[in-house]
């Protein structure tokens, strides 16, 4: 039985009136055609940065609180999700993605992302700071052979993080830099070694300076994709735009960055075992006020991107087409193109979620 939905299309690089039409988990067609509903129809969001959600975390490595948390982010738009820890100990590392593993299989999630623990102790943010440690091969391997690890990011001017990111690269795993006090030249030695994203760029990173570059314009100017968190906390509207402008959608990948708080009252949370208070949308570490996440969903983040001034078509580009091509998925998700899998958001005009269908079924 085939479906057939009507609306505004986003397509790459275009908006055009027609239906998508759907043949069991997999898109049959996309044709252009007059339509009268104003409905505007996008790839299902690829989150490559999430803690959690709807009062559940991916971070303790309890597999029914990331079945829950997925499944929240899902009713957001997000058909594909990476489930990230933040700095912990090995043994959590470990059972954490051997729990996920189940969940990985079934596709609930598309795989693990480590922000951590090989991160920058002066940068470290809302990263414990107990539990950082340099690279090293022998634990990512270790992790690597247990399956379903996608993303791990490394600070490239640690003692082995060179060494480490090749390593990742060799075993088909992304490299991320992030969470860095790298100067400009260290952060090219990254991306050299085989780095092909940057960790939430601007936010747990060297400032730029115009005599010290430093990782912000070593990554702008490299060929990695730019996470970027478009909640207007982390990054001010302009400089989003600024970003996502000078990187382009080909380059850009929104993430949320979200933590259990997401969709939850304000009040007091964890994050790897550090109190966060949530107060009018934003997460701090109790102990210092660093800003501990977000409590954004990406169908949030797509209309904070276009209101910041960035054309429709390009951002969905960075909250789909992109992220899906940095791992690996593009032939898969990510479009609205024949033979792709069934994975689209239906948003009013004004870029509210209606109705979110994932391989082919209509979202409960």
């Amino acid at each position: 039985m085939t479906t057939r939905i009507g609306g505004k299309i986003v397509r790459p690089g275009a908006v055009v009136e027609g239906y998508v039409e759907v043949d069991g988990p997999a898109i049959l067609s996309v044709e252009a055609a007059a339509v009268t509903d104003d409905d505007v129809i996008v790839p299902g969001f690829v989150d490559l940065h999430c803690h959690g959600g709807g009062g559940h975390t991916f971070t303790t490595g309890d597999a029914e609180s990331a079945r829950r948390a997925a499944a929240f982010h899902l009713g957001h738009g997000t058909t594909t999700m990476l489930a990230s820890l933040v700095s912990s100990p090995f043994e959590l590392m470990r059972d954490a993605t051997e729990a996920y593993r189940p969940l990985v299989e079934a596709g609930i999630i598309a795989g693990v992302h480590y922000e951590g623990p090989y991160l920058s102790g002066v940068r470290c943010g809302a990263q414990n700071p107990e539990f950082l440690r340099d690279p090293s091969v022998k634990e990512l391997a270790e992790l690597i052979d247990l399956g379903g690890v996608r993303l791990v990011t490394v600070a490239p001017e640690l003692p082995g993080a060179l060494e480490a990111i090749g390593f990742l690269v060799e075993r088909g795993v992304a490299a991320a830099v992030g969470h860095t006090d790298a100067t400009y030249e260290q952060t090219l030695a990254g991306v050299a070694a085989g780095a092909t994203v940057g960790t939430h760029l601007f936010n747990g990173m060297r400032p730029p300076h115009h005599r010290e570059p430093g990782p912000v314009v070593g990554l702008l100017s490299s060929p990695v994709v730019c996470e970027l968190i478009a909640d207007n906390i982390h990054l001010h509207p302009g400089m989003l735009a600024f970003a996502a402008g000078t990187a382009g959608p080909d380059k850009a990948a929104l993430i949320t960055d979200a933590i259990d708080a997401t969709g939850m009252a304000d009040g007091t949370y964890d994050l790897g075992g550090q109190q966060v208070v949530v107060a009018d949308r934003v997460a701090r570490l109790a102990r210092d006020g660093s800003i501990a996440g977000s409590t954004l969903t990406m169908d949030e983040a797509l209309r904070n991107t276009v209101a910041a001034g960035i054309p429709l078509a390009d951002a969905v580009a960075m909250a789909s087409t992109t992220p899906a091509r940095v791992l690996g998925l593009g032939d898969e998700v990510g479009a609205l193109e024949a033979g792709l899998r069934a994975d689209l958001v239906v948003l009013s005009s004004d870029l509210r979620v209606k109705r979110v269908m994932r391989s082919g079924r209509w979202v409960e």
